[in-house]
């Protein structure tokens, strides 16, 4: 047996050889990365439905307004119209232009959605209350 065999976790070594072999230090770090994934974990609960049981967490819904969400969506439809306007004529030809009309109709609801979505934020923050609740 060498000296690196003698380090080398084996299917038949028990808890006490495998602390030895894999030291303190090792041990420190594994405690760590445990203690990693359960910081902040909701508390679950199970639910039964029928013959089922589901595990369920209590969480938060996220405080999003889709002010950003419907700026990215927007602008990615605009960009998109504007790299199809040099083949409009094959896009024309090959009766692809609804490609053409899908970017224009794309932008121009992400910019409904868009100040809608403004609306609503300006709205929330004069008026928190106004916010539905769980």
């Amino acid at each position: 047996m060498t000296r690196n065999d003698d380090w080398a976790i084996d299917e038949s070594d028990g808890p006490e050889t495998i602390e030895r072999k894999i030291g303190h230090r090792e041990q420190e770090r594994l405690k760590r990365a445990a203690r990693r994934h359960e910081f902040g974990r909701p508390e679950l609960t199970e639910i039964e439905v029928g013959s089922k049981t589901y595990t369920v967490a209590t969480v938060d819904p996220m405080d999003v307004d889709g002010v950003r969400t419907m700026t990215v969506g927007t602008i990615i439809w605009g960009v998109a119209l504007i790299a199809l306007l040099p083949f409009v004529g094959t896009l024309a030809d090959t009766d692809r232009i609804w490609w053409l009309w899908t970017c224009v109709a794309g932008f121009g609801l992400g910019l409904i959605g868009l100040e809608y979505c403004r609306r609503r934020r300006n709205t929330l923050r004069v008026q928190p209350g106004r916010r539905r609740t769980l």
